[in-house]
């Protein structure tokens, strides 16, 4: 556990000292992730509104070693599932294991029953495993054998995927992506920010010991709780519930789309706005606010037209064009 007295620690329930806890995580992870901040203040955003996060991006860009930063800076227990062909779903949930010395059957948790449960290329193994995490980001539960046992809480689903066009994929379903708050997309790094990373291997940094790099806990699960609570304080004026809604409806008319977003994604938009106004100093949601988390709420939530991808259409492109279609409340 964290030593309370050191400068690290917050105070708990202080949502101002819970907010500088969380913003140090990006100069945390830095140390072990180069270049990356928009994908940790994702994965921040996730945690304020208890969401999961689905990250995307080629191989060897760094998608493991960040979730692994996020739970070592977090202090959060974490667990990794390599998602494979041939894994099954009670690999994934834990299954009643026969004890023939009490002729009775017992619960052998499985990996889900964590804090942070990194699902490492996800699209790797078949849907019928894929769909063994349903009920768990759901509901934040699992049920085997009729008996549902809770999660602990706090529980983040991170769960990574190289691009559906590499071999040996299978697409999410359009039920299980609607599980994920937000989608990250990781890029390849800039050259300079390579220069930075081979550099730091040249030195001698190891991805497998973090603690040898020097990542250090800077909050604790009650600096996340506290924020929480801040966060649900946050005010949202009827025009920025308007603005929401008007955004996600104008993606259900769009040409380019067989299927636009959701009341069920017009309200994950609201939470991720509530979320970055908090985090950015203010208990107003501002338009900026919904604009900044648009693309990551909503990408992952709408459907091209073969036709429309066909013509080099891209999911950003056609959230981008209705952000700027859609007025603005003044």
């Amino acid at each position: 556990m964290m030593d309370p007295t050191t400068d690290n620690a917050a105070p708990t329930g202080d949502p101002a000292a819970a907010r500088a806890a969380l913003e140090a995580l990006r100069a945390e992870i830095a140390k072990a992730v180069v270049g990356q901040d928009p994908a940790v203040t994702g994965l921040v955003v996730a945690l304020l509104c208890r969401g999961h996060v689905l990250l995307e991006g080629v191989p060897g860009v760094a998608k493991t070693l960040l979730i692994r930063s996020l739970a070592a800076a977090l202090e959060l227990d974490t667990k990794r599932v390599q998602f494979t062909p041939d894994l099954m779903p009670s690999d994934v949930t834990g299954s009643l294991v026969y004890d023939a010395r009490t002729a009775e059957f017992s619960f052998q948790p499985g990996p889900v029953f964590t804090n942070l449960l990194l699902a490492d290329e996800i699209n790797r193994t078949p849907p019928k495993t894929q769909s063994s995490l349903l009920e768990a980001m759901e509901e934040r539960q699992v049920t085997v054998d009729g008996t549902p046992r809770a999660l602990p809480d706090p529980f983040l689903v991170a769960a990574t995927q190289n691009p559906v066009e590499y071999e040996g994929t299978y697409p999410l379903p359009e039920a299980q992506l609607d599980r994920f708050l937000l989608k990250l997309t990781i890029p390849l790094p800039s050259r300079q920010d390579e220069i930075d990373v081979l550099t730091r291997h040249a030195e001698g940094f190891d991805p497998r010991d973090l603690r040898a790099a020097g990542v250090r806990p800077v909050a604790t699960a009650a600096d996340l709780e506290a924020a929480r609570r801040a966060v649900a304080a946050t005010t949202v004026s009827p025009e920025i519930t308007a603005y929401v809604v008007d955004i996600c409806r104008a993606t259900r008319e769009s040409p380019s789309l067989t299927l636009g977003v959701s009341p069920r994604g017009a309200t994950a938009l609201l939470a991720t706005a509530r979320a970055w106004a908090w985090l950015t100093g203010r208990d107003y949601v501002i338009p900026d606010d919904v604009k900044a988390l648009a693309l990551p709420t909503l990408r992952h939530r709408i459907q091209l037209r073969p036709e429309a991808e066909m013509e080099g259409v891209t999911a950003d492109s056609v959230i981008t064009a209705v952000l700027t279609h859609v007025p603005v409340p003044r």
